[in-house]
């Protein structure tokens, strides 16, 4: 990196997600939470490590793994193991006097937080677009300036979610995330010391993910042209599943090709904005990360699967 710290070259089968005060890691086919429960004086308290199996249903339906289909999928299974792994963390730091928080509760907090992003982020720009569509009088106008407003929206929103302090630590967990990936992808020991070393910045990330969903869904939805609003509306929702299928693989060619001067060139900004939701992690931090990532290595080997093993294997970092 320009930076001087280390970046893998090679792309493996693992990725992650940060949740409260700690790492998710998933594998092949095991899943791996590790929490760092509170204490109660001024010492680290201990890190509670969990894991689980995992079948992907893409394994099981050849159908399912059709390019943009895949990603599809991949991107539901991933969504439904970040939002249990959140629940896990969650709960870990609840005192043991009180209530856990409820799987109902998590689910209706998908929900939630489904309709609210398809609201902001597709919804919302067309709606104000369509507010001066009679002044813009052109589908090439009305293409351009839906696209820049939704891609404002965005960028303001992680500008807003990165100078919120309560999130600050799980910024720091998302970069030891990304830097214990790395340690791993270059093959070296996992150790706090060796992964520290890495770039906080993964060309798998999930913020790199979101920035190609948003200059996808301009060119998606581009020959549409200039319909009645609520074909316009209908279409930005039905939209989302092709967008998003479109864009994992376009994440999924830059991991794999991240040698590439020109794929280093195009994903450069979604590095970049990946300073607004990563921070850099302390040795701990780090260390809680290694431990869910050993969790999922302790049931498998992901960089030396054979390609029968690997069918099917859909992960975002």
């Amino acid at each position: 990196m320009s930076d001087g710290e280390l970046v893998a070259q090679r792309d493996a089968p693992v990725g992650g997600q940060a949740v409260l005060e700690g790492v998710m890691m998933r594998g092949v086919s095991t899943w791996a939470v590790a929490v760092r429960k509170p204490a109660d004086d001024d010492e680290l308290g201990p890190i509670d490590v969990q894991s689980f199996p995992l079948t992907s249903v893409l394994q099981k339906h050849r159908l399912l793994r059709l390019p943009i289909v895949r990603g599809v999928v991949a991107l539901v299974e991933s969504l439904g193991i970040g939002f249990k792994a959140l629940g896990i963390s969650a709960n870990a730091q609840v005192a043991e006097d009180e209530q856990e928080i409820s799987g109902g509760m998590w689910a209706g907090t998908i929900v939630v937080a489904l309709v609210f992003a398809i609201g902001l982020f597709f919804v919302v720009p067309v709606g104000l677009t369509s507010l001066i569509k009679d002044q813009l009088n052109s589908g090439f106008l009305f293409w351009l300036v839906e696209g820049i407003v939704r891609t404002s929206i965005f960028l303001g929103y992680l500008a807003l979610l990165s100078r919120m302090r309560d999130l600050r630590r799980v910024f720091e967990y998302h970069g030891a995330e990304h830097k214990t990936i790395s340690c791993y992808e270059a093959e070296l020991p996992l150790t706090p010391d060796n992964a520290q070393r890495f770039s906080r910045l993964h060309p798998r990330c999930g913020t790199s993910f979101l920035l190609i969903v948003m200059i996808v869904a301009i060119f998606v939805f581009a020959p549409i042209g200039l319909p009645a609003w609520w074909i316009l509306l209908l279409t930005r929702i039905l939209g989302v599943p092709l967008i998003a299928g479109l864009s994992f693989e376009v994440i999924k060619f830059a991991g794999r090709n991240r040698r590439r001067a020109w794929v280093r060139a195009v994903m450069w900004p979604g590095m970049q904005l990946q300073k607004l939701t990563t921070r850099e992690p302390d040795l701990a931090q780090l260390a809680v990360a290694i431990a869910a990532l050993e969790a999922v290595l302790a049931n498998e080997t992901p960089g030396k699967r054979t390609a029968a093993e690997l069918v099917g294997v859909e992960v975002v970092a």
